[in-house]
Order: C-alpha cells, then sequence, then structure tokens
C-alpha cells in the first residue's frame, strides 16, 4: 500500500508540477496580465504584459510594441519581470532534480538515501518556484484592483481589469506548489528495503527455471 502511495504521489506530483511550470513560462511571456476597453471604440482592445502592450482588433489584427525602458515601467512590473524568471528558473532546476530521485528512474537505486534527498530538495525547488509566481500575480492583481476603485481618477478615465495571464499566473502557482507538496510526501512515505527485492527477483528467477525443466522433462 506504501508502495503504491509512493509512486502515485511521485507520479501526481511531477506531472502537476510540469504543467505548473509550463504555464508559469506561458504567464511570463503573455501580454494578457491587464485589459482595457475602450468605451469610444468597443473595437479594440488594449493588452499590457510584462514585455509588450498590444492592441487587440475586432477583425482579429493585434499590434504589440516591447517596453522601450526596463527603468521606467511600473515598480511592480519591473519586481514581476524578475521573480517571473526566478520561478521558470526554479521550477525547471525543481523537474530536474526531483526528476533524478523518482524511484522509475534506475540511475542509483543503491543509493536510496541521496535520492530521497533529491526529491526532497526538488519538491522544496518547486515550493519555492510556486511562491515566486503566485507572488507577482497577486500584487499586479492588488494594484490593478485599486486603480479600478480609486475615486480620484474621473469615472470617464479607462480603467485596466484583470487579464488571462493572471488566472494562469494563479493555476500555475496552485499546481506547483501542490506538485511539490506531493514529491515531498513521496521521499517522506516509507520504502521497502532494496534487499526484499533482490530476494523477490531471485525467487521469481529460479521459480521459472524450475517450470523450464519440468517443461522440458514433459516434451521428453
Amino acid at each position: 500500500m506504501a508502495l503504491t502511495f509512493r509512486a502515485a504521489a511521485q507520479w501526481a506530483g511531477i506531472s502537476l508540477s510540469l504543467l505548473g511550470w509550463v504555464l508559469s513560462c506561458l504567464t511570463n511571456y503573455l501580454p494578457q496580465w491587464k485589459d482595457l476597453n475602450l468605451d469610444l471604440n468597443e473595437m479594440e482592445t488594449w493588452t499590457l504584459g510584462l514585455w509588450q502592450t498590444c492592441v487587440v482588433q475586432e477583425e482579429g489584427g493585434i499590434q504589440c510594441k516591447t517596453f522601450d525602458s526596463f527603468l521606467a515601467l511600473p515598480a511592480e512590473l519591473r519586481i514581476s519581470r524578475i521573480l517571473m524568471f526566478l520561478s521558470n528558473g526554479l521550477g525547471f532546476l525543481g523537474l530536474l532534480v526531483s526528476g533524478f530521485g523518482l524511484d522509475c528512474l534506475r540511475v542509483g537505486e543503491s543509493q536510496q538515501a541521496l535520492k530521497k534527498q533529491l526529491l526532497i530538495l526538488g519538491g522544496i525547488l518547486l515550493w519555492t518556484a510556486g511562491i515566486s509566481v503566485l507572488a507577482p500575480v497577486s500584487w499586479v492583481a492588488h494594484m490593478t484592483v485599486q486603480a479600478f476603485w480609486d475615486e480620484t481618477v474621473p469615472e470617464i478615465v479607462p480603467r485596466w481589469e484583470f487579464g488571462d495571464a493572471l488566472f494562469l499566473g494563479w493555476f500555475a502557482g496552485f499546481f506547483l506548489l501542490l506538485g511539490g507538496c506531493l514529491l515531498n510526501c513521496a521521499a517522506c512515505s516509507s520504502r521497502p528495503p532494496l534487499v526484499s527485492g533482490h530476494y523477490a527477483a531471485a525467487e521469481m528467477q529460479y521459480h521459472c527455471q524450475h517450470l523450464e525443466m519440468k517443461t522440458t522433462h514433459l516434451r521428453i
């Protein structure tokens, strides 16, 4: 039962972590962090991301412009860039490290203590990557809500709203956190000793050879 839970937790953890890492990479580069709909021109929608701003027209055309200066960006976008890069790097490193600690990988079977440490370290890295995604996404969302309900801004001025990339970022952070926790739970779960595995394999080989000898005698 413990072995089944361990294997299921490892596969679920690495799968959720991989999905979360892919979503975090998409969140980093998508320009839909904020959306702006103009009442004067309903055929156009403005989107704002960490790297560029785009104008989406109703006919299907899209025009994007990259930001000219990093220092000219608001503080939340500058720090969000750094945190998202950190999250992508930590997520990739966590997947790589935890991959070497999986039981299905036959490399280093005799060093179970090392594989357990790699699995725990990978889970911690993935958990940190999830926090690094949730922090900038939640910060940008908070600033968007504050600006939306700012009473000092006239009502005629258009307001930025949540973009699709923010929701992807929340899902990415949740999957990375859940995947890292599952990998740590799998590493801390019990594992049958390696000697018993070799004994079972030797016993199985003996039974196969014995059955083959009986089959040969029957044919003779």
